[in-house]
């Protein structure tokens, strides 16, 4: 760093102080030449110290001389000699030290002892002030105001210079900006003029260049578009970092990390180096289960999360299941089949916009409608938008066309249940009304949820509107909005409270069919009850408290460090509540209750990128209907209730 000559001096000063802080503060020790100014405390004559010392006479008084910008309360506060002492060289030599170690003051310094008639003596300290600070000037900071860097400095203004506060200014200076996340950033320069000017040069550390390594499979351009840091923009550690997660995001790479040398050419800036380790991305799975959807099941999936080595994903994906369990005498026992085609876009058309598009065929037995065979064939296309000045906003749009056939799967027994009811056996063509449809699904979805398999702190809320037409008829087209809010609190160090809150109800539209109702009950709804097993109806409103926790001291046990996904597993406990508006005409039949308040406790394993496995037991608060259990249901879901 240049410094002035004054400046220098002084920093020299202190560090020889630092050293030698018993030694007798001589001028000798400082500049090693007789000629120098003399060192405080040696002013005094030969005759003048011999007397004092032999007498050890009483000071009378201490007089300080020589401020003129400074109050005496300054150099009052550093001595510990005073009127009525006796007089001892060695402690005005500390006293005088201790006056120097302000930095406010030359090292042309003394003490002097005079007699005064009474025997007494006065102690004179003869000071001599650094010039003063008039003004400060900043040059090279761009990412940040010279107002911030000034106001470390600006309490020094109108004061005598002092080394020991510069310094501890810049400090600061530097603190800020590491901070703000400009970790290369340094104050490379410090002069001061004649005119007290002090004169601060910053170099912020500004990106030369950044190279990729690591990358067989993957193209250059994946990894590009993912890195928005650019050469000649100031390094900040907090934007890198981020774009190091987007890259991780991609899940093409097991680890990315990131290195900083500096520039040959130009040591005040610097090469970045983005290393990518990359994973095996294709992959078949096969699996099966227990749903209380699906019952005992099935699947295979075969996908590729990098394919081609442009982070696109292609999945294609079958399951088969025995159909619904726990005897649910609604829904038709049948073969449950499903089938999904899909094809992941990340970057469609910029980088904040991706694309999703899938193909599918269902065939079910129904929940909405009782005892119906539901089979559905369809494709969808949604475009996910993240906006530029709100990270944790994010529009969407899908677009999808849908086929819905519905056909009779008991009719002796739907039959019966309408004769009981006195319901004439033609509404039953009402109820299996399906069609051919377009739908129309604009949103927003906020999210400011942690990253991590588990999520204990943040929010999640999401608004979306429907518009579904009737493409066979138009008389079936309807619109439906519906929003969600779920808010994430952490307790302790691993467990968390979460409180959500949904709403959803028909728009427009008289003649929407009951299989695109809105339906309660479920491991997505309310648990406790059997799919629709609260009601179906054409609006609804819920709400869910759940509290998670780790299971008690197995993260503690050897067995959760050799097996990491048992860091992921939560025990919960929990309430569900809602209510179904407009109920349909299953309802009627199976005497459902159309509102329910459930408790109950279960178990999740969060699974990386698919989301929580959930098996839970409620039990119902409300009267659950005839054809409900007082004792309530096991559930078993994929996925959280927000989805």
């Amino acid at each position: 760093m240049k410094v002035h000559t004054k400046i220098y001096k002084l920093i020299i000063t202190l560090i020889m102080i630092a050293v030698c802080p018993l030694r007798t503060f001589a001028a000798e020790d400082f500049w090693g030449n007789g000629n120098s100014a003399p060192a405080p405390g040696q002013e005094t004559s030969s005759t003048e110290k011999a007397t004092a010392e032999k007498s050890e006479k009483v000071i009378k008084d201490v007089e300080i001389h020589g401020l003129n910008v400074l109050s005496e309360d300054v150099v009052k506060d550093k001595i510990h000699i005073k009127s009525g002492d006796t007089y001892n060289r060695d402690t005005v030599q500390a006293d005088l030290r201790s006056i120097y170690e302000t930095g406010y003051f030359t090292e042309k310094m003394r003490a002097i002892p005079v007699n005064n008639s009474d025997g007494t003596i006065t102690l004179k300290l003869i000071l001599e002030e650094n010039a003063p600070v008039t003004d400060f000037t900043i040059e090279g900071n761009t990412v940040v105001s010279t107002e911030e860097i000034l106001a470390p400095l600006l309490d020094m203004k109108g004061k005598p210079q002092n080394i020991a506060q510069l310094n501890s200014a810049i400090a600061k200076i530097q603190d800020i900006y590491t901070s703000k996340g400009y970790i290369l950033a340094r104050v490379s320069s410090v002069t001061d003029d004649p005119d007290g000017t002090i004169n601060i040069e910053v170099k912020e550390g500004t990106i030369n260049s950044i190279a990729i390594a690591g990358n067989e499979k993957t193209k250059d351009f994946v990894i590009e578009r993912n890195v928005l840091v650019e050469p000649g923009m100031v390094y900040n550690e907090n934007q890198v970092k981020e774009d190091l997660v987007r890259l991780y995001a991609t899940q093409a790479f097991k680890d990315v990390t990131r290195e900083i040398e500096p520039c040959a050419e130009d040591p005040d800036t610097y090469d970045i180096t983005i290393n990518v380790q990359e994973q095996r991305t294709a992959s078949i799975s096969v699996g099966g289960g227990l749903d209380s959807v699906t019952g005992v099941f099935g699947s295979l999936g075969i996908a590729d999360n990098n394919f081609l080595g442009r982070n696109q994903r292609v999945s294609l994906s079958g399951l088969v299941g025995s159909g619904v369990i726990l005897n649910d005498a609604s829904i038709e026992r049948r073969m449950n089949m499903q089938f999904e085609l899909s094809f992941f876009e990340p970057h469609f058309l910029n980088a904040d916009t991706s694309l999703m598009t899938k193909l599918f065929f269902r065939d079910f037995g129904s929940y909405q409608v009782p005892l119906a065979v539901e089979r559905r064939i369809g494709g969808e296309a949604t475009v996910a938008h993240r906006f530029k000045r709100n990270k944790h906003l994010t529009s969407t749009f899908s677009l999808g066309v849908e086929h819905i056939d519905l056909r009779e799967g008991n009719f002796d027994k739907i039959a019966a249940l309408y004769n009981r009811y006195n319901i004439p056996i033609s509404e039953r063509a009402n109820q299996l009304e399906g069609g051919l449809f377009m739908s129309l699904s604009p949103a927003l979805v906020y999210d400011t949820r942690e990253g991590g398999p588990v999520t204990r702190k943040g929010t999640i809320a999401s608004i979306r509107f429907s518009e579904d037409i009737g493409l066979l008829d138009l008389d079936k087209t309807h619109g439906k909005l519906q929003g969600m809010i779920k808010q994430y609190i952490p307790v302790g160090k691993k467990s968390s409270f979460s409180l959500m809150a949904k709403a959803g109800g028909k728009i427009h539209g008289d003649n929407m069919p009951d299989v695109m109702a809105y339906r309660l009950g479920g491991p997505y709804t309310i648990r406790g009850f059997k799919m629709s097993g609260v009601g179906t109806g054409d609006a609804f409103i819920m709400g869910s408290a759940e509290f998670a926790t780790p299971i008690p001291f197995l993260d503690r046990t050897r067995l959760s460090k050799k097996i990491k996904f048992l860091d992921n597993i939560r025990l919960t406990a929990w309430m569900d509540a809602g209510k179904i508006f407009n109920n349909t005409l299953a309802d009627t039949l199976y005497d459902r209750p159309g509102y329910a308040v459930t408790a109950g406790v279960g178990i999740k394993l969060y699974i990386p990128g698919m989301g929580p496995l959930s098996v839970d037991y409620g039990i119902p608060l409300t009267n659950p209907g005839d054809n409900g259990n007082p004792n309530g249901y096991f559930t078993f879901g994929v996925g959280d209730l927000i989805y």
